[in-house]
């Protein structure tokens, strides 16, 4: 079984394609799970797959995409209970 993380970012973080990045990067990772927007403003996501990807994945959240501010990353591992076929943005 696959180590998984479920993390929330926060910062300025919705409105500025923070998900749909998170999506292309965990893609080209090879990684499976979800991201979604809070209706705090903070994104919420969790990611499965080998160990060094996703620490890769964690390590970008901080930075995100051109517009985004991060102000924290907390991220905990997870079991893997309902793991996608893919990296899906829910709504």
């Amino acid at each position: 079984m696959k180590p998984c993380v479920h993390c929330i970012v926060s910062g300025h973080v919705q409105g500025v394609f923070y998900r749909a990045a998170t999506q292309e990067q965990a893609l080209s990772l090879g990684l499976k799970g979800w991201v979604r927007n809070l209706a705090d403003g903070r994104v919420e996501l969790k990611a499965c797959g080998p160990a060094q990807q996703l620490q890769q994945l964690q390590d970008w959240l901080w930075q995100g995409p051109p517009h985004a501010q991060v102000n924290d990353v907390v991220c905990e591992e997870v079991e893997a209970l309902e793991v996608s076929t893919t990296f899906e943005v829910r709504v």
